[in-house]
């Protein structure tokens, strides 16, 4: 159950990094856009790209441990 917990909020989190990414673009789209938004959505993309990188390393350590008591 740990690992399907942990893939379900790394899906949650590459949704929120997608939803960060398409902002970012629409903002080096537009004219004027924001230059410290888009370094506050820079910041945010970093943070979350660890979240999912930490939710995935939880997901191989329980398949793991899953595999091991099987």
């Amino acid at each position: 159950m740990a690992t399907e917990d942990s893939l379900s909020r790394a899906e949650e989190l590459l949704a929120k990094l997608e939803a960060a990414r398409v902002e970012l673009d629409t903002i080096a789209q537009a004219d004027g856009g924001s230059p410290e938004r888009a370094l506050e959505i820079l910041a945010e993309l970093s943070e979350l790209a660890k979240a999912v990188e930490e939710e995935l390393e939880r997901a191989k350590r329980a398949a793991e441990a899953d595999a091991a008591q099987s």
